[in-house]
């Protein structure tokens, strides 16, 4: 063996290329078997084929979101033939065929209690419906879909669809989610909807062409979208329409898709849909978005889309496009240097880069930081590479909390926010960037009781240290800011000097986001804080409610205490 050996090594030193091949080679075939293993029993999935129907197990890859117009197009996703359904479960053992078969799936009734008992979880967040035929050609829900073959949970379902505005959240398949603003099918048995969810055992998410619902109750807190368009509201008509929306367009065969795609295409952020006439402008004075009317007042059937409402001539359902409004974008560093320095304060977590994104926008001139963070420079913020007492920037990022560093500015705005939500969004930046998210591990483990014990007395001592020790300080409540932005953001503007321009402001209404936003796609699904952590922060906030009181200011708000 060992004459073998040394013969070989002998004629491959003489050839090295034949070894290298034959090296190459046993890689490729290697890579090969394993990809095989990785794939067997899993066919490829196409275009066309996104039900569990075009695989045979819960191992299938997960295909993202699907944009499904209204008027759903069976064409669009099913062959005429209709969907193939193999086995909801890959098995292991030699059982019978039939238990793969549509409608017997075993322990129906457990899983359908199991099922209840998870709903039941769900009802703070949002209230079953009930379970409902789905046909493949018309909808019962016909907004976004997405599915998830390997993680897919009610609550995530809920939370994709809230996250996008619409009311109603359906699971169908384990695996697959859709989002509507109707409910338009016939009731099904609750039994026909027990299909264990691929992401949790212990809760359902429909059945074979059976869709179980739930009603979201926080929806409402989130934007309405349709399709690209964000649903802005009913709002009567202007008295000066053909100025306040200059560009128009008749439509006989009217829908909220081809209004949006008109004011798209003439480069317009707003589309207005007044019966069989279709609307284009910007929000100005003259048409400020801020007084909303009855939905019911534009409830008016679309003549080309029966499920659609379309406005009246006197009452006007209005989108916004996909378009930038650009009257807000430019920046630029301060012309002369500012002979006042003004802090933005806030705790970590407590949304000043949000802020900092809207004072620029409000007012047309950068925002400088105590620190430097490279990500956001990248990301727009050009004043954050400039000292921060340069004087080039119209006020200055900060969570410093000491008396030496408060008195170094001549006046702030002091940003507060609930500690439970600023506690988490710090907590998710620290371990996932500033849009991302912290994983599980981190929340289950060691490092959020000790972010926690870290963090929450500084999140009091910070608001304290800013109210005594600040020059001349304007309170602002992240809650407010997100209700309010219109009013609360001519308050900041105020302190900063600068003559609001209202079109300024209605324009920042609209670009409100920007890009520093996290997606609601991944948000915890149980609440991480303990009782005993609840106590501490509840003795925290009263502390600073009461600080807040003694200077004459409206005390925190009352969501600040959990229920």
């Amino acid at each position: 063996m060992a004459k073998l050996l040394v013969k070989l090594q002998r004629y491959f030193r003489r050839k090295p290329v034949r070894f290298f091949t034959l090296l190459a080679l046993y890689l490729a075939a290697g890579s090969l078997v394993f990809l095989h293993s990785g794939f067997a029993g899993e066919p490829t999935v196409t275009g066309s084929q996104h039900g569990p129907g075009a695989g045979e197990g819960p191992g299938l890859p997960y295909l993202g979101v699907m944009q499904l117009s209204r008027g759903f197009k069976a064409a669009a996703t099913m062959p005429e033939g209709g969907r193939r359904h193999g086995p909801w479960f890959k098995s292991t053992s030699k059982e019978p065929a039939e238990r793969g078969k549509a409608g017997d799936y075993g322990s129906t009734q457990s899983r359908v209690l199991r099922g209840r008992s998870g709903r039941e979880k769900e009802e703070d967040r949002a209230r079953y419906v009930g379970c409902y035929v789905d046909n493949t050609r018309r909808r019962t829900l016909r907004g976004v879909s997405f599915f998830d073959y390997k993680k897919m949970t009610v609550f995530r379902c809920q939370d994709n669809c809230a996250e996008r505005g619409y009311l109603y959240a359906g699971l169908e398949f384990g695996a697959e989610c859709y989002c509507g603003h109707k409910v338009q099918a016939s009731n099904a048995s609750e039994s026909e909807c027990n299909m264990e969810c691929k992401g949790e055992r212990s809760n359902t998410c429909g059945g074979v062409n059976r869709l179980s619902i739930y009603r979201l109750e926080l929806a409402q807190e989130s934007a309405r979208r349709y399709g690209s368009a964000i649903f802005r509201g009913c709002f009567r008509r202007p008295d000066n329409i053909s100025i306040a929306l200059p560009v128009s367009q008749l439509m006989l065969n009217m829908s909220v898709d081809k209004c949006v795609d008109f004011c798209t295409e003439k480069e317009y952020p707003l589309s207005a849909l007044a019966g069989t006439a279709c609307r284009c402008g910007f929000p100005t004075t003259l048409f400020t978005l801020h007084e909303r009317e009855d939905e019911q007042l534009c409830a008016q059937k679309c003549a080309g889309e029966e499920f659609e409402s379309c406005g009246t001539a006197e009452y006007l359902l209005v989108y916004q496009t996909q378009v930038q409004d650009n009257r807000c974008m430019d920046r630029r560093f301060l012309p002369t240097r500012a002979k006042q320095l003004v802090a933005l304060a806030s705790f970590p977590g407590a949304g000043n880069t949000w802020a900092r994104h809207l004072i620029e926008l409000a007012t047309g001139f950068y925002t400088g930081s105590y620190y430097f963070d490279g990500s956001l420079y990248n990301k727009g913020f050009k004043g954050e590479r400039d000292h921060w007492r340069s004087g080039r920037t119209i006020c200055i990022k900060t969570h410093e909390s000491g008396q030496k560093e408060i008195e170094s500015f001549d006046s702030a705005i002091l940003l507060i926010r609930n500690p439970y939500k600023a506690l988490m969004a710090e907590f998710n930046r620290k371990y996932g960037g500033h849009i991302g998210f912290a994983a599980h591990a981190h929340w289950k483990g060691k490092e959020w009781p000790e972010f926690v014990a870290n963090y929450a007395p500084w999140w009091a001592t910070h608001t304290l240290d800013w109210l005594r020790y600040g020059k001349k300080v304007l309170v602002v409540h992240f809650e407010d800011l997100k209700r309010d932005l219109f009013v609360q953001l001519q308050r900041m503007v105020g302190l900063l000097g600068i003559t609001a321009c209202e079109d300024r402001l209605l324009c920042v209404e609209g670009q409100k986001d920007g890009n520093f936003k996290r997606s609601g796609l991944r948000k915890l699904e149980y609440d991480p804080y303990t009782p005993e952590m609840r106590k501490m922060i509840s003795g925290y906030i009263k502390m600073v409610d009461t600080a807040l009181k003694l200077r004459n200011l409206s005390g925190v708000p009352d969501d600040y205490y959990p229920r």
